[in-house]
């Protein structure tokens, strides 16, 4: 089976040191929540994050939204030939289980998530849709053994997503970032084993999944 991780997710609860900012305390109110049980959201937070570690990588769970909304709606994903994982950046990972419907609304999509860090997992008629463990990107691909760790980075050798796709084979392990700007850390660049760029430009992750994803299906089902 394919494995698909979302690398150094922009997806975290806000963090201890940002929970008494006025903004984020503002923002939680109005959710009827506390500030430790939000998502940070650069849209809400934008005035507590500045200046934070990792800054432009962080505060953006809408794009991992988008991106795992693109992963688990095609044929690949519901005829179960791909595992996808959610590494993020204060490593954590979500596993997804078969099957999960994930909201289209990003609203309702945020409630689960802040319902999963709270719970550490969602089950439903006795069956695991997602959980959230403690774990680094390493650690990951020590669980998953890959054959080969495929990433994409404007740093890569040059190629498309067909050519790409017809080397994957089944146990290999495609990785895309789900951040909004930079490069992939130290730690997870050492990690990939073959790593392209698909174009001059710096592509959002969900159209990456969506591209490759798409010609992945096409050396699989057609």
């Amino acid at each position: 089976m394919i494995s698909l991780i979302l690398s150094e997710s922009s997806l975290e609860i806000v963090p201890f040191e940002l929970q008494d900012h006025p903004s984020i305390i503002f923002h939680a109110r109005k959710l009827g929540k506390h500030s430790s049980e939000i998502l940070l959201d650069n849209s809400w937070h934008f005035a507590a994050m500045k200046g934070i570690k990792n800054e432009l990588k962080r505060g953006r769970p809408d794009l991992v939204h988008f991106s795992i909304l693109e992963a688990t709606t095609i044929p690949l994903y519901l005829k179960n030939k791909i595992k996808i994982y959610i590494h993020t950046l204060d490593d954590k990972v979500i596993y997804f289980g078969q099957n999960v419907r994930v909201p289209k609304s990003y609203h309702r999509f945020e409630g689960v998530i802040e319902k999963l860090y709270k719970e550490k997992k969602i089950i439903a008629n006795n069956e695991t849709l997602l959980e959230i463990k403690e774990k680094t990107f390493s650690e990951l691909l020590d669980e998953i053994n890959p054959s080969k760790v495929i990433g994409f980075s404007t740093k890569g050798k040059p190629s498309s997503y067909e050519k790409i796709a017809a080397e994957i084979s089944n146990n290999d392990c495609i990785v895309i970032g789900g951040f909004q700007k930079g490069h992939f850390s130290d730690s997870v660049e050492n990690k990939i084993t073959d790593l392209y760029s698909i174009g001059d430009e710096s592509f959002e992750g969900h159209v990456v999944v969506a591209r490759l994803l798409y010609e992945c299906e096409k050396t699989i089902f057609m």
